[in-house]
């Protein structure tokens, strides 16, 4: 049994030569200066070489491989989905490290260009692209959760500057961010999706407090930010005052996408490292375990299907089944990479107690269904908003 880590021929054809140019840039780059950066980062690792990584965010800035698809005055190619596809699949082909500057060129910039002023997007667009700034994500609140119109964060004018106070949770990288992006409540006695606003908080304005969470993995991606009358410039906010839900759930829909490609070229990657470890561990005679081995395969081959149906002008409903999908399955993949280890998965290495590869998979997959909208919301959403049930 062997997983292939997929192609070009899976129903897009991306622009006749950037593929390859992305391939021997990519071998270049990473056979030099950053030979040392191949394979660091990503899930549970997200403490590997961050400084590293970051000078690595930079030359691809400086090379013109960050921000693809942006338009080619904030230093984007313009390029197209399909050829925006093509680079992340090289990308992970390559074992190029995990990208620091994910959130803020897949989330935040996205949602800049459709919303910003020229103004906005002139200082902040430019330092995307060149690796320079990091951004961060401030949703979830600890009464809230994946109930996102329930946040209570608050802000209002004053002297020319928004005051934010309130507290988010589950805050992906606040810890090495410059930005973050806050939806937080403008309009007194306001609810649910009335009265937010989305502002752009700097992450070393007084007031602004980050407290890591030590996950199952010993590492902490995740963090709790407080906001104690932080202040950020009037001029910081996206959309007008009260207009936050709209550009919150924009900024949603750009989660879902090429990107999701690349992912996947991780996840077979994964696979490939499970059944490898079934074949020494003797686990792939078991008749039970060799069936949950092809399942996997399969329903892998059916995300990258329907991801490819994401590329689409106008998707459909596929974009609302994605994230609950992929997230159920790479759950199921780390419960099934501890079963293919026997015994031996249950006990770290005995020479410095850390995890290998497929204990971390294990343990960090077990966040994948409840960070970026839990399983049972989205599940709520698919019901009520893609085929019309009742709430």
């Amino acid at each position: 049994m062997s997983v292939s880590d997929g192609g070009a021929d899976h129903g897009h054809v991306p622009r006749a030569g950037l593929r390859e140019e992305a391939r021997a840039w990519l071998e270049e780059a990473l056979s030099g200066e950053f030979a040392n950066v191949r394979g660091l980062g990503g899930p549970g690792r997200e403490h590997e070489g961050h400084e590293l990584r970051q000078a690595w965010e930079r030359h691809l800035g400086k090379a013109g491989w960050t921000c693809l698809g942006w338009p080619e005055r904030y230093g984007g190619r313009a390029a197209s989905l399909e050829d925006q596809v093509a680079f992340y699949e090289e990308y992970a082909r390559a074992d190029a490290p995990a990208r620091v500057g994910h959130i803020g060129e897949g989330l935040i910039g996205p949602t800049i260009l459709e919303f910003g002023t020229d103004e906005q997007k002139d200082r902040f667009l430019p330092p995307i692209q060149r690796g320079d700034e990091l951004w961060c994500q401030g949703y979830s609140e600890p009464e809230a959760g994946s109930d996102l119109a329930n946040v209570q964060t608050k802000a209002h004018l004053e002297g020319g500057e928004w005051i934010v106070t309130g507290q988010k949770v589950w805050t992906s990288l606040a810890h090495v961010a410059d930005w973050c992006f806050v939806l937080c409540r403008t309009e007194p006695g306001s609810q649910r999706h009335q009265g937010l606003s989305y502002l752009l908080v700097p992450m070393d304005a007084p007031g602004v407090d980050v407290r890591p969470i030590v996950q199952l993995t010993g590492t902490s991606e995740f963090n709790e930010v407080f906001f104690d009358g932080a202040r950020t410039a009037a001029g910081n906010i996206l959309g007008a005052p009260g207009d936050g839900w709209r550009v919150a759930m924009a900024t949603l829909g750009y989660e879902r996408g090429a990107s999701t490609l690349g992912q996947q070229i991780g996840f077979r990657r994964e696979l490939a490292k499970v059944i490898e470890t079934a074949g020494r561990t003797g686990a792939i005679d078991d008749p039970v375990l060799r069936d949950r081995l092809v399942q996997s395969w399969l329903e892998l081959e059916i995300m990258r299907l329907n991801a490819l149906r994401m590329l689409r002008p106008d998707p459909g409903p596929e974009v609302s089944i994605a994230k609950l999908y992929w997230s159920e399955w790479h759950r199921r993949l780390g419960e099934l990479a501890q079963a293919v280890q026997g015994k031996a998965g249950l006990v770290a290495e005995p020479a410095d107690g850390e995890l290998n590869e497929l204990q971390r998979l294990y343990l960090f997959s077990r966040a994948d269904t409840i960070y970026a909208g839990s399983s049972e919301i989205q599940r709520n959403i698919i019901a009520e908003r893609t085929l019309g049930l009742p709430r």
